[in-house]
C-alpha cells in the first residue's frame, strides 16, 4: 500500500530576506506552491513535521496532499534547499499536478541481486553504481516511488543499461526518449587486479644490484674515452 503524504501549510504573506528569517527563527520554512491551472502562492510549513517527511525516502518522489487553510491541492516535491553547515531547510518548492497532465519527476534506483552475480560471487568483481536515480515521464497516477534494478544476471565486465529496466505501465524514461541508453550499473574487476605486469626489460633491469649497475656504467664511459684516443 502506498503510503500517503499531508503536508500542513499556511499562506505566506510576508516577503523578503528579513521576513524569511524571521520565519525560520520561529521554526517555519518558507515555500512556494506554483504550476498547475493556479497563480504561485508563497506558503509556509511546519520545520519539524517536514523534517519527519524527508527522511522517508517515498516523500521525494510522491504525489503530495497540500493543504491550505480550507484548500487541497496535489503537488510533487521540485526543489529543496538546506543550510550548507547546519542542514536546517531554507526553502521548499511545490509544483501541482493535475491527473490529464504528464510529468517529470526524479524516482530514485533500488539494486537487487548483487550477491548472487556471477561476476561477483565467483569472478571476484565488484559493482559500480553509475546512477542512484532516473528521470521518469508519466501521468501522477502511474509515478512510481522507486525502480527496481536486478543485478543477478551481470558477468564480469557486463552491465545494465537503461532500456533494459522493468517500467510500469505507462511510464517513460526521459534519457531514452532522447536516445541516451546509458550504463545504470556494471561489474568490473578491482583496478588492482587488472593492473599490467611490469615489462621484462624492466624487471631484468630491477634484478641487477644498483651497484652492478653503477660499475656497467663507468665500464661504458672508460670505452668511450679509449675510442676518443
Amino acid at each position: 500500500m502506498r503510503e500517503a503524504f499531508v503536508v500542513e501549510a499556511e499562506v505566506r504573506t510576508t516577503r523578503g530576506k528579513g521576513a524569511s528569517r524571521r520565519l525560520r527563527h520561529e521554526g517555519k520554512v518558507p515555500a512556494i506552491i506554483y504550476g498547475g491551472k493556479g497563480e504561485p502562492q508563497p506558503i509556509t510549513v511546519n520545520h519539524n513535521e517536514l523534517s519527519k517527511h524527508l527522511k522517508i525516502e517515498a516523500f521525494y518522489s510522491h504525489i503530495l496532499t497540500v493543504k491550505i487553510g480550507g484548500a487541497t491541492e496535489q503537488a510533487v516535491l521540485k526543489d529543496l534547499h538546506r543550510h550548507p553547515v547546519r542542514n536546517e531547510i531554507m526553502h521548499m518548492d511545490l509544483q501541482r499536478v493535475l491527473a490529464d497532465q504528464l510529468l517529470r519527476m526524479h524516482v530514485p534506483l533500488h539494486f537487487k541481486g548483487a550477491e548472487v552475480a556471477p561476476g561477483i560471487k565467483t569472478g571476484g568483481g565488484i559493482i559500480e553504481h553509475h546512477m542512484i536515480q532516473v528521470e521518469v515521464e508519466c501521468l501522477p497516477k502511474d509515478l512510481p516511488e522507486f525502480l527496481e534494478v536486478d543485478l543477478s544476471a551481470l558477468n564480469v565486465n557486463e552491465a545494465v543499461h537503461m532500456s533494459q529496466l522493468k517500467l510500469p505501465a505507462n511510464v517513460a524514461l526521459v534519457e531514452l526518449k532522447h536516445g541516451n541508453d546509458a550504463s545504470v550499473a556494471a561489474v568490473h574487476l578491482p583496478r588492482a587486479a587488472v593492473e599490467p605486469e611490469p615489462v621484462a626489460a624492466e624487471a631484468a633491469s630491477a634484478e641487477v644490484p644498483a651497484t652492478a649497475q653503477k660499475v656497467e656504467a663507468k665500464g661504458d664511459e672508460a670505452k668511450k674515452d679509449d675510442k676518443k684516443k
